[in-house]
């Protein structure tokens, strides 16, 4: 290309037109039971995208009962663990092949930015798929030495029917880290997707279907949590529930399980993340990070970077240099692959952020940059900088889920491990630091599942992932997921 020669402008992508929707349960789309429907709605102009069948408790008990009868039954139960792996991966291989329509219909749903979609979620998406699938034929027990003449073995069997509920926030990847180590294990599956984003759930439970999963081992009840997700939680013949979303309603969902059949439960709940930037640590790196470690997907990370701890003898110069990074932050339509930030998920998340932005106001926190909304339709608002912020000030304690920072200033390393830990949480956590010894100490130190040294944002299927406290129960991803989906069993064999 000559020196002359402008690069030619990115492509636009054009949002999907989607049909009303059917839930999908035992191989079949299919009406509500009541003939109800409500609406999903575009988060970037307010308008309905499409109507989408609205389950309660008779449409979660005909899934459960096809669930079931895939697993005690069906094909399922007697099938091959290698086949269930290569079932899997043509799952990953037929999502891979309808990647853009996928991304585009999560962007269409949720309102991130459709670069994100296709460089983040789609890519994570597949990589869990098929990391287990590779586990289906490898999950194995021990042979065990007791005293006596016996021969005594464990199994790791599957638990049986799992009832999921699934967030708005990543929907597509959320789905795969439930089902895939669930199916790896042997599994059959009823999923509530959030009534928020209902759309690519449904559409991968007919991917499924094509690619030859037998009929019932996954159903997708689309509906709301007082019903549809209330009916899952507390089902009489669901062995297993796994959630993932704020920490109020993990403890409704708990109290269900605990209440009907002393179901297992996993959880996967808040977080109000501390990020801890020390003066000796590359400014410029920790500022990306603890940018991205806020900003990226609105806000809307349960791991977000919201309590931004900045040492003092660099305080002023890293909020100077933050405010003016963010205000280069494009927000806009997700369709145009220029733009860094979408709309908020929903009316509801939009009122809730702005609650959020007055609060820090009202409390006495220097607003540096942005709380306002953009535009007159649609969910956007400005990405938002707070300086001088307080532990007590509510936008320092409680999960906002959106794009406000939040920048503290502390003194050493001693005060910051005891203002770090001064949460109900326990999800994430970060340090930024030249110095090993420090790294180390803080990651020892703070209470969280996942603490990131220079760096934010790291992910991989086959690392853990899960918090502390109230941040959840139990562990996603790696090997560790297995464990979330099977029942060990022990035999003593007399010999």
């Amino acid at each position: 290309m000559s020196a002359t020669t402008a690069a030619a402008p990115k492509p636009k992508y054009a949002p999907p037109k989607v049909a009303d929707q059917k839930m999908f349960v035992g191989g079949k789309l299919v009406d509500a039971q009541s003939g109800k429907t409500f609406d999903t709605i575009n988060p970037s102009t307010g308008q309905v995208i499409c109507r989408v069948a609205e389950g309660d408790k008779a449409d979660v008990d005909l899934a459960v009962k096809a669930a079931r009868k895939a697993f005690e039954s069906g094909p399922w139960g007697k099938m091959n663990p290698s086949d269930r792996g290569r079932l899997i991966h043509k799952l990953a291989d037929a999502i891979e092949t309808h990647k853009d329509e996928l991304a585009a219909l999560e962007s269409l749903d949720n309102g991130k930015p459709i670069a994100d979609a296709l460089a983040a979620d789609l890519p994570l998406t597949l990589q869990c798929y098929r990391y287990y699938a590779g586990w289906a034929d490898k999950i194995t027990g021990q042979t065990i030495p007791v005293d006596g003449n016996y021969f005594c073995y464990t199994r790791h069997e599957p638990i049986g029917v799992v009832g999921q509920i699934i967030p708005w926030n990543f929907p597509l990847l959320m789905q795969a880290w439930k089902w895939a180590p669930a199916l790896a294990c042997g599994n059959t599956l009823v999923l509530k997707p959030a009534e928020q984003t209902p759309l690519t759930a449904l559409w991968v439970a007919r991917l499924a279907q094509e690619v030859g999963f037998p009929d019932g081992v996954v159903n997708v009840v689309p509906g709301y949590g007082p019903t549809a997700g209330a009916a899952l939680a507390s089902h009489l013949d669901v062995d297993k529930i796994a959630f993932t979303g704020e920490t109020t309603t993990g403890k409704i969902v708990m109290t269900a399980a605990a209440q009907s059949n002393l179901k297992r439960v996993s959880l996967e709940l808040g977080g109000k993340s501390p990020n801890v930037v020390f003066a000796d640590a590359d400014l410029d790196a920790a500022i990306e990070g603890a940018y991205f470690g806020l900003f990226f997907n609105q806000g809307q990370c349960c791991v977000a970077g919201s309590r931004l701890f900045v040492q003092e003898k660099v305080y002023d110069e890293f909020v100077h240099k933050m405010v003016a990074k963010t205000k280069g932050r494009k927000v806009g339509d997700p369709f145009d692959p220029a733009t860094e930030q979408g709309p908020q998920v929903s009316q509801e998340q939009f009122d809730r952020v702005m609650g959020y932005i007055d609060a820090g106001r009202n409390e006495g926190a220097k607003l540096l940059l942005g709380g306002n909304r953009v535009g007159q339709t649609g969910y956007f608002i400005e990405p938002t900088v707070f300086a001088d912020v307080r532990d007590e000030m509510t936008i320092a304690t409680e999960e906002i889920f959106g794009p406000v920072m939040n920048i503290l200033k502390f003194k050493d390393a001693d005060e910051v491990i005891e203002r770090g830990n001064r949460t109900f949480y326990g999800l994430a956590a970060a340090v930024w630091t030249r110095d090993v010894k420090k790294a180390i100490r803080l990651s020892n130190s703070l209470r969280a599942g996942t603490v990131w040294v220079n760096c934010y944002d790291v992910f991989d299927t086959a690392a853990p992932f899960g918090g502390f406290k109230m941040s959840g129960i139990g562990r996603e991803l790696g090997q560790y997921a297995l464990q979330l989906y099977t029942e060990v069993k022990t035999v003593y064999m007399a010999t």
